[in-house]
């Protein structure tokens, strides 16, 4: 079975605009990258754990937020490699300055045998969703599609 991750791209409309929640990767690697790095908030689906719950929890850890709501289920999108991203869009809001996230270990610098820690996720941000067609990873563009013929502009 491929690998699966699960998400949620969280949106909201602002005077006639549709705005959605994007999150930008930490680490040194990504660092000084933006244009097509950009992700919803996901991660790796457990063991016995339903895409949902999966999406919700790992929104929490990318995020520190909780979120609740009536949640629309996305087409899911497969990777050229297998994996494939279910995704669950939420219309809400929240402070995207007050994201936090987990860490993780690498060794950094390469080969200096010094293992330090990053935020998995550095910091998030809401877009306009053409703004968001440009940053996001291109091979989730296809869950802004969906929502925006699902929500259209006000």
């Amino acid at each position: 079975m491929p690998k699966q991750s699960a998400g949620v791209l969280l949106f909201k409309r602002v005077k006639r605009r549709l705005l959605v929640l994007l999150v930008h990767p930490g680490g040194p690697y990504w660092a000084h990258k933006d244009e097509g790095v950009w992700s919803i908030p996901k991660g790796e689906i457990e063991l016995s754990e339903d895409t949902l719950t999966a999406a919700k929890r790992e929104f929490y850890e990318e995020t520190g937020i909780r979120i609740n709501g009536t949640f629309i289920e996305l087409k899911s999108v497969r990777m050229p490699g297998g994996k494939i991203i279910h995704a669950f869009a939420l219309e809400g809001d929240l402070n995207a300055e007050n994201i936090h996230s987990n860490n993780f270990s690498i060794e950094w610098p390469p080969s200096s045998g010094k293992i330090q820690q990053f935020p998995e996720i550095d910091r998030g941000e809401w877009m306009d969703i053409r703004i968001a067609e440009v940053k996001l990873n291109r091979w989730q563009l296809p869950f802004l599609k969906e929502l925006e013929s699902r929500f259209t502009t006000i």
